[in-house]
């Protein structure tokens, strides 16, 4: 069975039947990520009315000048199916709110999820350096996910200093993501997941159309070239790693 580690459904065009296209292909749980307090309600909904599908509360750094306050509530009054905060981070690609406001933000998810005792979902873009000095500047989680990972082997050996989780998206099919796939090949096993980012990002041969969480095992291929291990040991070894890190149930749980 794999474990999709970040996806967002049902929202941003990817319906719910999605979760049973994805169960007959093999993907049989489903971290459904929140960006915003509108789409983490949506993605507790979710998860609260189908089983193996678990939420995420967190506020994008897009989303960042739009304030905390709203998914603070949610996180307040979560139930067991809300498994991490995020996803949050430093995004200075796009820069659709302004950095000091986005690294105010991100650094309270980190406090927030340290004292909430939850995994913390990270999303950098063209932030490396400022997103490490945030997670190193005062208490953080135990557990991080380093979600859709698109640094080198240098930043991944960073993340893993810091203790992080390698969660590994589509993009690990692209012709030209050399860095990425270096940075998977030498990522822990123990540290290593595996995503889709659906609706984004969907892998070769897809690429260019709605992602689905239903193409996973893709990715899990593409990793499993990159390590030169079988693709059933990707699949169980991410299956793992997810359960360890989401704080999930055992598999068969």
């Amino acid at each position: 069975m794999w474990t999709d580690s970040h996806c967002h459904v049902p929202y941003e065009g990817v319906a719910l039947d999605a979760i049973d296209e994805a169960a007959a292909a093999g993907v049989g749980r489903i971290i459904t990520v929140g960006t915003d307090a509108e789409q983490s309600a949506a993605a507790i909904e979710v998860a609260r009315s189908r089983p193996n599908v678990w939420a995420t509360a967190g506020l994008h750094p897009h989303e960042a000048s739009r304030g905390l306050e709203e998914v603070e509530r949610l996180l307040a009054t979560r139930g067991p199916e809300v498994v991490a905060v995020g996803e949050c981070g430093l995004d200075y690609h796009y820069d659709h709110s302004p950095r000091e406001v986005q690294r105010s933000v991100f650094a309270a998810q980190v406090a927030l999820a340290s004292e909430l005792g939850l995994a913390l979902v990270i999303h950098t873009r063209e932030a490396w350096d400022d997103t490490f000095a945030i997670l190193s500047a005062g208490p953080r989680p135990d557990r991080l996910v380093f979600h859709c990972f698109t640094g080198g082997p240098e930043e991944a050996r960073r993340a893993l200093d810091l203790g992080g989780h390698l969660s590994f998206s589509g993009i690990a099919t692209f012709k030209g993501a050399d860095d990425v796939r270096a940075a998977a090949a030498l990522c822990p096993a123990d540290r290593l997941l595996v995503e889709t980012d659906a609706p984004y990002l969907a892998p070769a041969p897809h690429r260019g159309r709605p992602n689905r969480p239903a193409y996973l095992p893709l990715v899990g291929a593409a990793l499993a070239t990159v390590r030169g291990v079988e693709v059933g040991t990707v699949e169980s070894t991410t299956t793992e790693n997810a359960a360890t890190v989401f704080s999930l149930p055992g598999v068969g749980g």
